[in-house]
C-alpha cells in the first residue's frame, strides 16, 4: 500500500462485526433479583443474575408491543411485562404467560420468546455473544450456544490480582481500535514523569506475525524509555523480561509480560455502543509487585490516567472528524491500523460470500517507527 493510502477507503463504513463475545457489565453491577441495562452493537440488553446468582441475557424489548423488559418485575425466575404482564423465562427468554388470553383461544404461548443471548463471567465481567442478525422483521426463537467460550485472561500462577477499569469513547469502533493499537502517539497523549516524555522518542523496531483473525507483535525486550519498565528490571532479571502483543477480532488486545516466575497479562476490549459510540475495557492480572500494599489501586491510577488522555484526545478527535476531513494512513506506524481493517474486511466478506478467510498478513513483517 502507498504510504498516504487513505483512511476512507479503508474503514467499511463503521459497520459492527456479529458472531462474537462482547464485555456487557462489570459483573459487579449486576445484582441478583434486580435487572440492569445496557447496549452491545445497537442491541438493547437486559441483565439480570437468577436466585444462585447466574447471569443472564434478554433483549430488552418484549416482542408483544416493544416495552422494555428492564422496565418489569422480576421474581429471580421471569420477567413480567410491565405494559401487559406478558411473562418470560429470564435465562431461555421462553414466553410462560400472557394474561390477556381466555380459555378457548389456542395461541400456543411457548412459541414465543423474547430473545436471550448466550452470556458468561469472565475476570470480573459479563460477557455476551451477539450472533449473527436474522432477517429483517423475522422474530427470536430458542437461542443457539455460543460456538466457543467467551475470552479469558491468562494466567500463570495460582495467587494473583485482578483490576479494570472501563470508560466510554465518543467515537466509531473503527477509530477506537486504530487509537488503542498506534504505536506512535504515546509520547504526545501519555506523558507523564513516571512514563516517558517526547525527549524519550527514539526509533523502534519490532517483528509481526500473522495468528488467526489477527496478528502478533512478537515476543520482545520491553521498551527502554518507560518508568515502570526501568522499574521491572530491578525487580526481575531483565535478559528474562519478554512482552507479546496480541490483536484478535472482533476488539481483543492482549498483552503478556514475562520475567521468570513473574508475570502481568492484560485482555483491553473496545467494544462498539452505537456506530458512533463505544466503550474501553481494561482488564488485567498479575502477580508482580503483590507485596506493594494498594497494588490493586495504583495500578487503576496508572491505566483511569492512560484511558482518560485517550479518551479526551478522542473527544477532540470527534470535533474534527464531524467536518468529514480526509484522512490517511502511512507505513509503518499505521500498519497494523491497515491489518485491522483488511482483517475486518476479509471478515465481512467470508460472512457475506462464504469461502475461506483471507488474511491480510502474508507472513512475517519488520516494521520501524520513532516513539
Amino acid at each position: 500500500m502507498p504510504d498516504d493510502f487513505p483512511l476512507q477507503s479503508q474503514t467499511p463504513d463503521a459497520l459492527m462485526l456479529f458472531g462474537f463475545w462482547y464485555r456487557a457489565l462489570p459483573a459487579n453491577q449486576v445484582h441478583r433479583g434486580q435487572l440492569a441495562k445496557t447496549m452491545l452493537l445497537e442491541q438493547p440488553l437486559v441483565i439480570g443474575r437468577d436466585q444462585q446468582g447466574q447471569a443472564f441475557v434478554l433483549r430488552d424489548a418484549c416482542p408483544h408491543r416493544g416495552m422494555p423488559l428492564s422496565c418489569g418485575q422480576f421474581d429471580s425466575q421471569q420477567i413480567e411485562c410491565s405494559y401487559h404482564g406478558w411473562k418470560f423465562d429470564a435465562h431461555s427468554g421462553q414466553c410462560k404467560l400472557i394474561p390477556s388470553l381466555v380459555a378457548e383461544q389456542t395461541l400456543k404461548v411457548d412459541r414465543i420468546y423474547a430473545g436471550s443471548y448466550p452470556c458468561e463471567e469472565r475476570d470480573d465481567f459479563i460477557w455476551v455473544f451477539i450472533p449473527d442478525p436474522g432477517p429483517v422483521g423475522a422474530g427470536f426463537s430458542k437461542s443457539a450456544l455460543a460456538p466457543v467460550p467467551a475470552p479469558e485472561i491468562p494466567k500463570f500462577s495460582e495467587r494473583y490480582k485482578l483490576a479494570y477499569l472501563t470508560a466510554d469513547l465518543p467515537c466509531s469502533v473503527d477509530h477506537g481500535i486504530i487509537g488503542l493499537m498506534d504505536p506512535a502517539h504515546g509520547p504526545f497523549v501519555h506523558q507523564a514523569w513516571w512514563w516517558r516524555t517526547q525527549k524519550s522518542i527514539h526509533e523502534k523496531q519490532k517483528n509481526f506475525e500473522p495468528i488467526p483473525y489477527g496478528f502478533r507483535m512478537s515476543a520482545h525486550t520491553p521498551s527502554s524509555n518507560s518508568a515502570p519498565y526501568k522499574l521491572l528490571r530491578l525487580y526481575a532479571d531483565a535478559d528474562s523480561i519478554s512482552t507479546t502483543i496480541d490483536f484478535v477480532l472482533p476488539n481483543l488486545r492482549s498483552e503478556i509480560i514475562r520475567a521468570g516466575k513473574y508475570w502481568f497479562a492484560s485482555l483491553t476490549t473496545v467494544t462498539p455502543i452505537t456506530r458512533s459510540q463505544c466503550r474501553i475495557d481494561v482488564v488485567a492480572a498479575w502477580n508482580l509487585f503483590r507485596w506493594i500494599p494498594f497494588g490493586p489501586e495504583l495500578l487503576k491510577f496508572v491505566f483511569a490516567k492512560f484511558v482518560e488522555q485517550d479518551r479526551r484526545t478522542m473527544e477532540l478527535q470527534s470535533e474534527g472528524l464531524k467536518h468529514n476531513p480526509h484522512l490517511m494512513l502511512i507505513d509503518d506506524a499505521d500498519r497494523p491500523a491497515k491489518w485491522y481493517f483488511g482483517l475486518k474486511n476479509a471478515m465481512l466478506e467470508m460472512k457475506k460470500n462464504g469461502g475461506e478467510f483471507r488474511h491480510p498478513m502474508s507472513g512475517p513483517v519488520t516494521l520501524k517507527w520513532r516513539s
